[in-house]
């Protein structure tokens, strides 16, 4: 079998894994709770956990941007634009992404890690055994978990975002925060909404497919858990940077 045959089956296994994902999702919802307590621990970790980060690198971002940018266009005299450059960047363009980066460093190596321990140490065979799905039961709540965490991790990392650019705004234009974030709404556009909402479902969706699926891509030996987890991660970043790459061209696509 050749790289190509091989790759080929990989994508379409890792479709129709994530195809059984989606089936299972009604079930769960309706007859998973044993598993709901599952899902909670995975926004807490996934969102929850993961805010002090968040804060520090969404404040830094949008820092950032206004120090870069404020001198820039105050040269100009188009200072105006400080405010559609403040959301395409954090809220349209970087915001998902880098929260994306987030949730991968934090928990596609864990969810993979723990799954893969658990075929390692048979317990899926025994969920399988009491007539228990390992799908519902152990995939789908982590899928519910880390999509639901990453959308409202992008929020919240767009919000203090603009809010680090607000303060730092200070140094250079003092304005009231009324005037700073009515300028803001009405530099935000329905569609920039859209965009960043979007990404983070599909973000998360991949993220948590990638690591549930190379979690139970093992066999037997334990050497392959950590191999698992650093699959998880490489897969996760470059199908992150992907779908991002995609969506951003069709929404600049629509555009014109």
């Amino acid at each position: 079998m050749n790289a190509a045959t091989r790759k080929i089956k990989e994508i379409l296994y890792d479709l129709g894994f994530f195809t059984r994902i989606l089936k299972g999702i009604p079930v769960f919802v309706f007859r998973g709770k044993v598993s709901h307590r599952i899902l909670v621990m995975q926004i807490l970790f996934t969102f929850v956990e993961a805010l002090g980060i968040s804060t520090l690198l969404a404040l830094g971002i949008g820092a950032a941007v206004n120090i870069v940018g404020m001198p820039f266009l105050a040269d100009l005299s188009q200072e105006r634009f400080i405010y559609p450059l403040l959301i395409t960047i954090v809220t349209r363009e970087l915001g998902p992404l880098l929260a994306a980066f987030i949730i991968i460093a934090r928990s596609a190596t864990a969810i993979a890690t723990e799954i893969a321990g658990m075929v390692i140490s048979h317990e899926v065979e025994a969920y399988i055994s009491v007539g228990v799905d390992p799908i519902e039961h152990i995939a789908v709540p982590r899928f519910l978990g880390v999509t639901v965490s990453l959308f409202l991790l992008n929020m919240y990392f767009s919000f203090f975002g603009l809010a680090g650019s607000f303060l730092v705004a200070q140094l250079f234009n003092p304005l009231p925060a009324a005037a700073y974030f009515g300028n803001l709404l009405q530099a935000l556009a329905l569609q920039d909404i859209l965009v960043s909402m979007t990404k983070s479902v599909v973000f998360g969706m991949i993220i948590s497919s990638m690591a549930i699926i190379e979690g139970f891509s093992v066999e037997r030996a334990s050497t392959e858990v950590p191999v698992a987890g650093l699959r998880a991660v490489s897969s996760a970043f470059a199908g992150s940077i992907v779908a991002d790459l995609i969506l951003s061209a069709l929404y600049y696509a629509a555009l014109v």
